[in-house]
C-alpha cells in the first residue's frame, strides 16, 4: 500500500484535530464539510473506514517516521524539542 508523505499526512491530522477541538468547543451544531472532507482523505491515506482508525495509524506512521532537519518534533507531553539531522 502506498502511503503519503509525512508532512502530508501531519497536515491532514493537524487540520482535522484542529477543526474537531473547535466543533467541540462550540457545542453541537452542523459539522463542517471540511471536517467530514478531512476525515475521509484520512480515511482513503491509512486504508481504514473510520476517522479514529485512520488517526490511529496516522499518528503511528507518523511516529515512525523521519522529522525533517529544522522541524520540532513533540514529545508525549507536549513538549516541542528541536530535531537534528544525525551526520
Amino acid at each position: 500500500m502506498l502511503r503519503p508523505h509525512p508532512s502530508v499526512l501531519r497536515r491532514l491530522v493537524d487540520e482535522y484535530e484542529a477543526l474537531t477541538a473547535a466543533e467541540a468547543a462550540r457545542g453541537p451544531a452542523e459539522q463542517n464539510p471540511r471536517v467530514r472532507d478531512l476525515a475521509y482523505t484520512l480515511c482513503v491515506s491509512t486504508g481504514t473506514r473510520d476517522v479514529g482508525r485512520a488517526l490511529e495509524a496516522a499518528h503511528q506512521w507518523l511516529a515512525a517516521a523521519p522529522a525533517p532537519a529544522g522541524e520540532t518534533a513533540v514529545l508525549a507531553g507536549g513538549q516541542h524539542v528541536p530535531v537534528t539531522e544525525n551526520a
